[in-house]
């Protein structure tokens, strides 16, 4: 790139980002107009050169804000405010799209995928990271597909009694020898988080969790809320890194052994997914209504799109 291109896209990337740190609330065309250019060419030049749509790119500035807020004791509503929202709910729906996880649940780190490395950086300033790698599209909709699906399976189990919960529908049955039996739906569900608690801490370096075999579709739901947000970072950082060929020597298996990265999340996200229609079939066998768990209509859900008929 020319040097009078280079300096063009830093003027544009100014007018994108002025004020983002202080958390002002800017339209695409106040940012257009600080540049001297039509919302149309700025939208069209920024996501050229950088990758990210301007406004996405401040949004995404301004929620790495909020995040980092919180984890400093900030409320939920003052970190709202400051990130441009007009309300709370708005706020925490953008917030959990964005981390996998609501604001209540701290981030463990205040950085979201940016194409173009450029990140919130406390307190008032902006970092960009030149090496950034992201999560390709596919590898960010299976994950929060999982994640997301997973939850949506655990608010519907809420409602059913504990006899329902833990009626054997089938006997016997198991997906993996070594996780025990999962022949009800609340086996199935505690197995599905189970997996994920198990895979994250080999992963980091933790000791082996204390398995709770629980039927409280309450308590597993927050173990769910915890796991979720350690999982889809450990997942973005295994891109960051570029590490999918890198192995893991597991010694938490007896005797221990080695794993690829990417085979490990592989197996994660096809057990999770088989676990999920098992869980469908057992709601189903209750009289529960429960809908595909199609990642088509999960995706079209996400961006509010209305489906054809």
């Amino acid at each position: 790139m020319r040097g009078n291109e280079r300096d063009r896209l830093r003027e544009l990337l100014d007018a994108v980002l002025d004020g983002a740190d202080a958390g002002e609330p800017r339209t695409l065309a106040q940012m257009a107009g600080d540049a001297y250019t039509s919302p149309y060419h700025f939208n069209r030049l920024l996501s050229r050169g950088a990758g990210e749509p301007p406004v996405a790119m401040r949004r995404r500035v301004m929620l790495e804000r909020a995040a980092w807020q919180l984890q400093h004791g900030g409320t939920v509503t003052d970190a709202a405010w400051a990130a441009g929202y007009e309300s709370v709910e708005g706020f925490s729906r953008a917030y959990a799209k964005a981390f996998g996880h609501p604001p209540s649940t701290a981030a463990l780190s205040h950085w979201l995928p940016a194409p173009n490395g450029i990140h919130f950086h406390p307190p008032e300033s902006l970092w960009v990271d030149s090496q950034e790698r992201v999560l390709s599209p596919l590898t960010e909709q299976l994950v929060l597909h999982d994640l997301d699906d997973t939850r949506a399976l655990l608010d519907l189990a809420k409602g059913l009694p504990a006899e329902v919960l833990t009626q054997v529908r089938l006997a016997g049955h198991e997906v993996l020898e070594w996780d025990g039996p999962e022949e009800s739906l609340a086996q199935v569900l505690e197995a599905t988080v189970w997996a994920k608690e198990c895979w994250v801490a080999s992963i980091e370096g933790l000791a082996m969790p204390v398995r709770s075999r629980t039927d409280s579709v309450v308590a597993l739901v927050e173990r769910h809320e915890a796991v979720a947000a350690r999982w889809l970072a450990v997942v973005r950082d295994i891109e960051r890194r570029g590490a999918w060929e890198d192995r893991l020597i597991d010694a938490l298996c007896e005797p221990p052994e080695s794993f690829q990265i990417g085979s490990v999340v592989a197996h994660v996200l096809t057990y999770a997914a088989h676990r999920r229609l098992l869980a469908r079939m057992m709601l189903r066998m209750a009289g529960v209504e429960v809908d595909r768990g199609d990642p088509i209509e999960w995706l079209r859900a996400r961006r509010g799109e209305v489906p054809t008929v």
